[in-house]
C-alpha cells in the first residue's frame, strides 16, 4: 500500500510535535524538582561545607 506524500508529511510532523511536547514536559518537571531541592551550603574559605563543619577557625589548622 502506497501512502500519499502529504499524509506521510502530516504523520511525521505530528510525531515531531509529540516528541517536542514530551521533551518540554520533562524539562519543566526537572526544573520544578530542581527548584524544590534545598540549597547546598558551599564551602567558605577555611571551613568545610555541610552541617558538621566546626564554627571555630582553629579546627581547620593542620597539626604540626
Amino acid at each position: 500500500m502506497m501512502m500519499h506524500s502529504d499524509l506521510m508529511l502530516a504523520l511525521a510532523n505530528d510525531r515531531r510535535r509529540e516528541l517536542i511536547t514530551e521533551a518540554e514536559r520533562a524539562h519543566v518537571l526537572a526544573s520544578a524538582l530542581r527548584g524544590r531541592r534545598p540549597k547546598k551550603d558551599f564551602a567558605v574559605r577555611g571551613q568545610r561545607a555541610g552541617s558538621l563543619a566546626s564554627p571555630k577557625p582553629g579546627a581547620v589548622v593542620p597539626a604540626r
